[in-house]
């Protein structure tokens, strides 16, 4: 772990008192940097040695300024708090302390009672308008909303992965002040909100930190998205230490999920923000840390992180309900079964097994509890990186993703919705942005060609009908339509997930502390009937055949049916499973043997 210099400052303006405020800008490239009023007043910064340049001024909330870069560029504060604006406009000075919490005394919620349902801030309307949704999401059974991105990105419309300000709340959105009004009001309802953060990356329009600050990025790594952020520098590692921080102690998120941690390239470093939070959070709180990992490092989820979103879970799913193999899907298309069965019964399918590239991916994962691993059958990228943002009920049998949908919501591992799911809405998710010019032209350009994998999408005049990024239009589409009274096949759906939340809450949360997996069976194509030990030493068996063909079913001990789905479901055969069918039960706590037949 790089040792913490002398010389390291807060990052960014910390208001010091009512009237006065701190100014301090890590700029190891510039020779002279000044603090630029929006009244005309030029305050030129100290250097204080090791890159930093530092200042303390008469300047109270509110007030508007940028950085001036060698008397050439005017930037915004890399740390800004607020901006007035888009990314062009002056970097505002925000009290941390203005706002007046209503729930001053909400500790959140232990980590078993998780439910969560993942929301773009911007499709719903902002800040204030997202406020409307709370009562009903937590009538429904949720216990918690996880923001997308809401990072100050280029432009007004954005999935929130081009972030360049990390401490910025998106202008567009709203307010400093209405964010924490907005997790005040949900603390309210008992929910909890997580935001999602992307610690790997900058955006790149509007990023200015390659002129003034080269030692945040390391050109003999690469990312996806560029020259990798280098973490071994102690400046780097803090601006973002600092940046959980702020979202966890000032604006009382109660979790984070750090976005595609993969592709940092210091590992240590997770460890380190992990630390670094456990630290400095009252121990009475229920912080949750979770991460997205391609690499599937069940270490991170030992002791530093709750859990990881299970992409393997999803994508053995996927290909079982919709029949789609191609790109990353065709990793699943041989034993999807087998796949689905161990994510049950062992959390990650990919644990050192080789991939379609021919190399390992993942490391053992069994001995993690169930609840180490975040279950979906969709969520912004499943449903957005498709061409047309078509969601799951648009292309599976809808008997079978009913029967998944038990699944999802009753399986001891912790469950994740994205928004319209539990409506079955019509609105696509498209993927968008608000870039302009050049920048323009390859997000569009770059997004028909990522498709080029697809064969739908092997004809190129067929990928230039894949809606544009930047139009105004693709955004709107992707609005949904949430509240009223919907049509039968939305009530229904409405209905179910209200049904199987209820009985989550009454028969699995409770319970979920000390879950021990007890193995899970294959019993024919899309049919598995998995078994868990709940910590009060009852078992819970679910029964799942999303095939079209009935399949034998292993005996059933003395239980009490949790739920058939579909409730009608013919059981008259004995030992027969139907298709579309999905059967639950508990069983009282007496010590049971593991299941017959393959352990997988």
């Amino acid at each position: 772990m790089p040792s913490r210099s002398p010389e390291t400052w807060p990052h960014g303006a910390i208001m010091l008192d009512a009237d006065h405020t701190q100014f301090a800008l890590w700029a190891p490239d510039a020779f002279y940097v000044s603090v630029e009023l929006d009244n005309g007043q030029s305050l030129p910064m100290l250097p204080q040695g090791d890159g930093w340049f530092v200042i303390k001024s008469h300047c109270p909330a509110g007030c508007r300024y940028r950085y001036n870069i060698d008397g050439e560029l005017e930037v915004p504060d890399p740390a800004s708090r607020a901006q007035d604006g888009d990314l062009d406009r002056h970097s505002v000075v925000v009290d941390p302390h203005a706002y007046h919490w209503r729930h001053s005394t909400w500790q959140g919620r232990p980590w078993n009672e998780a439910v969560i349902y993942e929301l773009h801030v911007g499709a719903l309307g902002g800040f204030a308008e997202v406020e409307q949704h709370l009562a009903r999401l937590a009538g429904l059974g949720i216990t918690a909303i996880e923001l997308m991105p809401i990072a100050q990105f280029p432009g007004a419309r954005n999935w929130g992965y081009d972030g360049v300000l990390h401490f910025a709340p998106q202008a567009s959105y709203g307010t400093p002040e209405q964010l924490k009004h907005l997790i005040d009001s949900a603390h309210g309802y008992g929910l909890a909100v997580i935001l999602d953060v992307v610690y790997n990356h900058f955006g790149p329009d509007g990023n200015y930190l390659h002129r003034y600050a080269k030692g945040f990025f390391r050109e003999d790594k690469h990312t996806p998205w560029g020259a990798a952020i280098d973490f071994r520098r102690r400046e780097v590692r803090d601006f973002f230490v600092e940046n959980a921080l702020m979202w966890l102690l000032e604006y009382r998120f109660d979790g984070l999920r750090l976005d595609a941690v993969h592709a940092i390239e210091d590992p240590d470093f997770l460890q380190e923000l992990a630390q670094c939070i456990r630290q400095q959070i009252d121990p009475a709180r229920h912080v949750w840390l979770t991460v997205e990992n391609e690499h599937n490092q069940a270490s991170l989820l030992e002791d530093a992180y709750d859990a990881q979103w299970n992409d393997d879970g999803h994508n053995a799913l996927h290909v079982l309900l919709t029949g789609e193999t191609d790109a990353y899907y065709a990793d699943y298309a041989e034993h999807p079964t087998e796949q689905l069965a161990r994510c049950l019964s062992q959390g990650f399918v990919f644990q050192g097994h080789l991939t379609r590239h021919g190399t390992p991916r993942g490391e053992p994962s069994e001995h993690l509890p169930s609840t180490a691993f975040v279950l979906f059958l969709q969520n912004h990228d499943q449903i957005g990186n498709r061409a047309f943002g078509e969601r799951l009920h648009q292309l599976a049998d809808p008997r079978a993703l009913q029967a998944a949908t038990v699944l999802l919501l009753l399986s001891p591992m912790i469950p994740l919705m994205f928004m319209g799911d539990e409506f079955a809405a019509e609105q696509p998710f498209l993927f968008f942005t608000s870039h302009h010019g050049e920048l323009a032209k390859l997000v569009r350009e770059g997004r028909r060609n990522e498709f080029a994998a697809f064969s739908a999408f092997a004809d190129p005049q067929r990928r230039e009908q894949i809606p544009d990024p930047n139009a105004e239009q693709t955004f709107h589409a992707s609005q949904p339509r949430l509240i009223g009274s919907g049509t039968p096949k939305q009530q229904a759906t409405l209905a179910l997930y209200r049904q199987l939340l209820q009985l989550r809450h009454q028969h699995i949360i409770p319970h979920l502390p000390g879950t021990q997996a007890l193995g899970a069976q294959v019993l024919g194509p899309g049919a598995v009937s998995a078994r868990w030990r709940l910590g009060n030493g009852s078992e819970l068996r679910i029964d799942l055949n999303l095939g079209d063909s009935p399949v034998v079913n292993p005996p059933q001990a003395e239980s009490v049916w949790l739920l058939r789905q579909p409730p009608a479901a013919d059981l008259t055969d004995e030992g027969q499973l139907p298709p579309y069918c999905a059967l639950v039960s508990l069983t009282a706590a007496t010590p049971l043997p593991p299941l017959d037949g393959e352990r997988l």
